[in-house]
């Protein structure tokens, strides 16, 4: 049997993460040993959206952290990506290789279902696009169909790459990227094709993952990437730094250590905490945050919410238009001399809570 609890504000108000969301939910199933909570952290753009991520956290206290720092992370990335959705996400507590099965599955569904179109979900962390497919039997919730928006990672990668290009010739004076040392963190589904995309940019590239296998699979791949340890491939000499793994990787003892002038990846929630913003800024480290850097997978996904359903041509357009708003973004920075992740924070709060996104003035 489900049972479905909404978390009041008064148990949420000492929660890391906590802002002010319009709804968050606990859930738990225990025939089928489900649990997890849903955040929905502000709709004035539209219904949430944001995807379901399966993870083996060590308490429920760290999943409902994780889902109310991602929830709001995903308003700011609609906002500024300029989608007529709002920020949402959930999280399932759970090992993917012992406990995620069809039954599952299944009973999340209900969760989905049971907001009626106020959230919609897809791949993240620990779901794969398998697993959509099979909850799309079921419901009509969830966005991220085969041979329409699909696997939304090489539209992440791509989205990455775009910005990466710009802020290097912000920062370097040129946009070639064969000329840099770019270090990912991370080489999953969306850092390996961001591992593509820069080796055919001629890049020199250190990886590293906590997962040997991970590892293997991207020098396979892409022999030429070099690798480094995982515990310290921040603090190598590099030109662009580019985390593309789990959440907090730059916290208060890796930020001295950062030798790279650009950081762009495909992470959430990369800063430990905003205030880790202030200390690249004083090392004249140019952080992009991630919600910018890594839009692209969310305009892939949600362009099958658009009238008319999923276009790919539509989807492209909106990539390349987010990536050369970096330009304009910049600029501004510079000339009134405001932090660059400061400005993209302002831009993204200014629509979502005008209820207006970039498409919408």
């Amino acid at each position: 049997m489900l049972e479905i609890k909404k978390l009041s504000a008064g148990e949420l108000k000492s929660i890391p993460g906590y802002d002010n969301h319009e709804l968050v939910i606990r859930f738990e199933n225990k025939e089928t040993g489900l649990l997890g909570f849903v955040a929905i952290h502000n709709t004035n753009l539209g219904p949430a959206s944001g995807g379901t991520r399966m993870y083996p956290y060590t308490s429920t206290k760290d999943a409902l952290i994780d889902a109310l720092k991602l929830s709001r992370a995903m308003t700011y990335k609609c906002a500024i990506a300029g989608i007529t959705n709002g920020g949402g996400k959930a999280v399932i507590i759970g090992d993917i290789d012992h406990h995620k099965n069809h039954d599952l599955l299944k009973a999340f569904v209900e969760v989905v279902n049971s907001f009626n179109g106020k959230f919609y979900t897809g791949e993240d962390v620990g779901i794969s696009e398998n697993d959509i497919q099979f909850m799309l039997n079921y419901s009509k919730f969830f966005i991220g169909r085969s041979n329409f928006a699909g696997d939304p990672s090489p539209y992440t990668a791509l989205g990455t790459f775009y910005i990466m290009r710009n802020a290097a010739e912000n920062v370097f004076g040129s946009s070639d990227l064969s000329k840099r040392t770019i270090g990912i963190k991370g080489v999953g589904k969306v850092g390996i094709e961001l591992l593509k995309l820069l080796t055919e940019a001629g890049a020199s590239v250190m990886i590293a993952d906590i997962k040997q296998d991970a590892v293997n699979r991207a020098v396979i791949k892409y022999p030429k990437a070099k690798v480094v340890s995982h515990l310290d491939i921040h603090s190598q000499p590099m030109d662009i730094f580019a985390p593309c793994a789990l959440s907090g990787d730059i916290n208060w003892e890796s930020v001295s250590q950062i030798k790279a002038k650009l950081i762009c990846g495909v992470a959430n929630n990369q800063l430990e905490s905003p205030e880790i913003n202030d200390e690249l800024i004083k090392k004249g480290i140019l952080y992009v945050p991630d919600y910018l850097s890594n839009a692209g997978g969310l305009i892939d996904l949600s362009d099958e919410l658009e009238k008319g359903g999923y276009n790919k041509e539509r989807v492209m357009s909106r990539i390349k238009n987010l990536s050369e708003s970096f330009r304009e973004i910049f600029q501004i920075s510079k000339k009134e001399n405001i932090s660059f992740a400061g400005l993209v924070d302002q831009l993204a709060e200014q629509r979502f809570k005008n209820g207006k996104t970039a498409n919408q003035k």
